[in-house]
């Protein structure tokens, strides 16, 4: 099995509160930035929208239709070509405007990128902010229950100590994501969430797996100062959190690069998340069960550290 960083040791336990700051500052920039602008900025799929369905006289690749989309001034457009024999079949999602024929700009940014295609409309809808509006409380709901249920199985594996620092790396992880999304202009879709609901599986598998040597460890090393125990097992782990991490993000990476506008915020949410879960592991999850360890150990008078 590839291994690398073997007999590593790294005292990452001495610099957690200088972790605690940086993460407190994330947050706290987040947390401004969401109540300055009333939220994150919500794509056609929470807000409403139009949806065109086009038909095109011969197949145009799908970046070709988004580039006479770009030029056009539809910007933020979701686009989708359609699969099997209908390759020359395109689903639109955007915003509605009311003094505008949003078909007829489509047909005509199309026939100017691509002289001599004609343009049909096969299906056109409108999304209500209603609808839109239910569809949002869904997926709040989804992430709260999906949060919810991975919490109930760490709380009921390990010791309060321990679930404590996992609970806070999870909502860590998925929160500092969504901030950098919000820095960055991105809009939060379908695709963004599904985004923010695997970064919470990784992260708290990363961490499940730092905490699985931990609690080996400081059975092991019971003689051995609560962070001396703990820097042993995370760099124990280091090898395993450093090629997976590292493996996530080359392939989110080519996502990044080469998969297209319908997948660069899902692919950029999960670039951003396999960051800040590798970091979580160590410097908000074990760096919080080490200080809850501590506390409770003063508490039974016990001098531990």
């Amino acid at each position: 099995m590839l291994q690398m960083l073997i007999g590593t040791n790294l005292p990452f336990m001495r610099y957690r509160r200088f972790a605690y700051m940086f993460s407190g500052a994330w947050a706290l920039a987040t947390v401004i930035w969401l109540v300055v602008h009333g939220g994150p900025k919500y794509s056609v799929d929470f807000t409403g929208g139009t949806m065109l369905q086009v038909q095109t006289s011969r197949v145009i690749p799908a970046d070709e239709v988004r580039r006479a989309l770009d030029a056009a001034g539809f910007r933020g457009v979701e686009l989708q070509q359609m699969t099997g024999a209908n390759h020359d079949e395109y689903l639109l999602r955007m915003r509605s405007e009311e003094k505008r024929d949003l078909f007829a700009a489509v047909q005509t940014a199309i026939q100017q990128h691509a002289p001599g295609v004609t343009v049909t409309l096969r299906h056109n809808e409108k999304v209500g902010p209603k609808v839109g509006n239910e569809l949002r409380q869904k997926a709040i709901w989804a992430v709260i229950g999906s949060l919810g249920g991975i919490l109930l199985y760490v709380g009921i594996r390990y010791q309060f100590k321990y679930a404590l620092g996992a609970i806070v790396a999870l909502f860590h992880d998925v929160f500092v994501t969504l901030g950098v999304l919000c820095f960055t202009g991105r809009e939060v879709s379908l695709t963004v969430l599904a985004a923010l609901l695997t970064i919470a599986g990784y992260s708290i598998n990363d961490t499940i797996v730092v905490f699985d040597r931990i609690r080996e460890r400081s059975k092991a090393l019971r003689k051995e100062k609560h962070s001396r125990a703990m820097d042993i097992a995370v760099n124990e782990t280091l090898s395993r959190t450093v090629i997976t991490a590292f493996t996530v993000f080359l392939t989110a990476l080519a996502l990044f690069i080469w998969g297209g506008e319908v997948l660069r915020d899902f692919s950029f949410a999960m670039l951003v998340g396999t960051v800040f879960g590798t970091y979580s592991s160590v410097y908000v999850a074990s760096a919080l069960a080490l200080d809850v360890w501590i506390s409770l150990d003063r508490r039974k008078g016990v001098q531990a550290e």
